[in-house]
């Protein structure tokens, strides 16, 4: 190799580099040895580094997606076990991973007792969004209630209420398993209230619709404004049985 080509191929690493094409940096000699090979033409050999250079990318920016959905773990419904709720819509719940209540902004509200795979489908949900390039975040709603109530008290409350007002798609997991006091009411209403009709929801509940007053305090007023805002444009999905965790322990019986 000569000097000057050399100085050629050093130029090009460092344009390579200050463009952040990294994947184009690792595979350009690669791909000019095997073009050499296969004789493709010079129009061949790009199409192919730019389209390795945006899967990659592709690649990156779902994975980011998903780490900042901050998902307690990673859920798909290959493993979901249809058989243990003695009620179940598999095929409503099916069709919500066609992912049309995102475009039509909608919520969903997963309700049934503990242990019967809420979360799961939740999370699987928000898994699949954040494959679609979705922005996805979630929480369980005590400790969005606390991060929001510390901030309160610290005079941030505008920021944190952006980080869940902001997502795409934000998943609100164990509603009822904990009262909510007051503050804690009126701060959430203020994260369902911004979202309203402008981003969707999934929000996961033990408590059937009419004894929601109970976990807000008893304030019928309040739960009744914030159910208006979930249940306008949302679809509900129903899940009766025995908690899965305790299969084991039922079947033996």
């Amino acid at each position: 190799m000569t000097n000057k080509h050399q100085s050629e191929v050093h130029r090009l690493e460092e344009n390579l580099q200050l463009l952040k094409l990294t994947c184009i940096k690792e595979q350009y000699r690669p791909a000019a040895d095997k073009a050499a090979r296969q004789n493709w033409d010079h129009l061949g050999y790009l199409a192919r580094l730019v389209q390795a250079e945006a899967d990659a990318r592709h690649d990156r920016s779902i994975q980011r997606r998903i780490r900042m959905a901050r998902f307690p773990g990673i859920k798909t419904m290959e493993n979901f076990d249809w058989t243990w709720p003695t009620k179940i819509n598999r095929p409503a719940i099916q069709n919500l991973f066609r992912l049309g209540f995102m475009k039509d902004k909608a919520n969903i509200i997963i309700l049934g007792g503990v242990g019967l795979g809420k979360s799961h489908i939740a999370t699987a949900l928000g898994y699949s969004a954040c494959l679609e390039k979705y922005s996805v975040l979630f929480a369980t709603t005590i400790d969005v209630i606390n991060t929001l109530s510390a901030a309160q008290a610290a005079h941030k409350l505008k920021t944190e209420l952006k980080k869940y007002v902001s997502p795409e798609l934000l998943i609100l997991d164990e509603l009822g398993y904990l009262p909510i006091d007051k503050q804690g009411a009126d701060l959430l209403f203020q994260v369902i209230s911004q979202r309203y009709e402008q981003k969707s929801t999934i929000l996961t509940t033990n408590r059937a619709f009419k004894k929601w007053p109970e976990v807000f305090n008893n304030d019928s007023t309040l739960t009744s404004a914030m159910l208006d805002r979930l249940l306008h444009h949302a679809e509900t999905v129903l899940i009766e049985g025995k908690s899965y965790r305790m299969k084991d322990q039922v079947q033996e019986q």
